[in-house]
């Protein structure tokens, strides 16, 4: 009886071994960085866009971030009579609204989301300003890089830009105000917004 349990028992350890080697694959103890799972957002929203609920409204399109790079997605703002194209201060407030709501339900599953924080807002320009200036209550370059890319790619395609599609941005203090431009570098790299910056003059 002991030498048959004896052989089952050798049986059993050899095919352990045999097994263990056949799969190809050792075995660690040290964990393993297989890297980020790939990401799944499709950066495309479906429906039509904005429809009739937004009757009597200015279709714009907002930059929102998906996958590390901004992405135009509809949205649409009220400005009463002509003042999409006359009145930039309010304009301009209007935008940075819709960047700070919450993507919607549809924009979220496409993977969109925002940076641009909820305690944002516009001041009014300072004497001598260039035309066209918009003061937030934060210095630009002290924002999220993320979320100042978001607002001067959104900016760059309204009346709030210059005739040339440069946005000019300034804080709450006396410094000079600065031009963004909404190029294919920053909408693919919105990280470096901080230094894409140059003085007007």
């Amino acid at each position: 009886m002991r030498r048959w349990l004896h052989r089952a028992t050798a049986a059993a350890l050899a095919l352990g071994v045999l097994s263990a080697a056949g799969c190809g694959i050792r075995g660690t103890s040290v964990p393993v960085d297989a890297g980020a799972a790939p990401s799944r957002a499709s950066c495309q929203v479906s429906g039509d866009g904005p429809g009739a609920d937004f009757a009597g409204s200015v279709p714009v399109h907002v930059y929102l971030v998906c996958s590390t790079q901004l992405l135009p997605v509809d949205r649409a703002v009220r400005m009463p009579g002509d003042r999409y194209s006359t009145d930039r201060p309010a304009l301009a407030r209007a935008l940075l609204e819709q960047l700070q709501d919450q993507p919607t339900a549809a924009e979220q599953e496409a993977g969109f989301a925002t940076e641009v924080v909820n305690d944002l807002t516009v001041t009014a320009a300072h004497e001598g300003d260039p035309g066209g200036t918009v003061r937030l209550s934060r210095l630009p370059d002290e924002l999220p890089p993320y979320a100042l890319a978001q607002i001067v790619c959104t900016y760059a395609e309204t009346p709030v830009a210059e005739k040339r599609g440069s946005v000019l941005l300034g804080g709450p203090s006396d410094d000079e105000p600065k031009r963004y431009r909404c190029t294919d570098s920053l909408r693919t790299r919105p990280d470096v917004a901080q230094t894409t910056g140059t003085p007007v003059g």
